[in-house]
């Protein structure tokens, strides 16, 4: 099943995918187009974490020029910067490059702590998709983005769809792409990911709890270029959906 959160008539709803439309949980069923769409963190909790890989695609850390690495690079984003499907994203101004990232969403399902691989898939939730923009302009180490660069309010829109794990059996074969305006700019498959997702799973609750409703953006592959005030992106993976968003000047 496919799960939405969404704002209806002034108030917020859960909702479902129901032939190309909404339906609310009180039965009513609304156009998608008629609605504002919100992060899809229910039916689960909100996060108490959110965990985002850095350099996770090996083409895309050749893109930067920087050696595949041999752990995961991970950093941490606070719940504002989330935002919503067919919502705008400000690129600060005089800023000269701000680029987007299509990233497989993890959403963690149950309490995991000390998770071995085999069994990393039984606390997973379901997916979603993100686009995590990036402001080179405010980069220092592409090993540890500063706040500037991945923590801003807006800068990562998700959604449309929470998917459930069950309607996903193999989320390491899934391609994934990105489109600025029509034009294709980003392709790949997230059977490149340097670390997978059961990997992930094992290795963060190795040291640390992972709740429900806690999030794993996985990273992107290779294929980011920069995104202008009008821009409409495009995010989009197999089987769980297109999220789109508008960029729009600080003006």
């Amino acid at each position: 099943m496919r799960h939405a959160r969404i704002l209806f008539e002034g108030a917020v709803h859960d909702a479902a995918e129901d032939d190309g439309g909404l339906l609310l949980a009180d039965g009513r069923r609304v156009a998608a187009e008629s609605v504002s769409w919100l992060p899809p963190l229910a039916p689960t909790p909100r996060p108490r974490t959110i965990l985002a890989l850095g350099l996770n695609y090996a083409d895309h850390a050749k893109e930067l020029a920087f050696k595949a690495p041999d752990e995961p690079l991970v950093f941490i984003k606070g719940e504002s910067t989330l935002t919503g499907h067919r919502q705008i994203t400000r690129r600060p101004s005089g800023v000269q490059f701000m680029h987007y990232e299509c990233e497989l969403v993890v959403v963690i399902g149950k309490t995991a702590r000390k998770v071995r691989r085999d069994d990393a898939y039984d606390f997973v939730r379901g997916y979603t998709v993100a686009n995590d923009y990036a402001i080179r302009d405010y980069l220092e180490n592409w090993y540890r983005p500063n706040l500037r660069v991945k923590n801003r309010d807006t800068c990562t829109p998700i959604g449309p769809w929470l998917v459930d794990a069950a309607d996903i059996p193999d989320p390491m074969s899934l391609a994934l792409q990105t489109t600025v305006d029509g034009k294709l700019t980003q392709s790949g498959n997230t059977k490149d990911m340097i670390f997978d997702v059961p990997f992930l799973i094992e290795y963060f609750s190795s040291f640390m709890t992972l709740s429900p409703g806690d999030l794993i953006l996985t990273g992107t592959p290779d294929g980011v270029v920069d995104c202008q005030p009008g821009d409409v992106v495009v995010t989009e993976i197999e089987r769980i959906g297109a999220l789109v968003n508008t960029i729009q000047g600080d003006a």
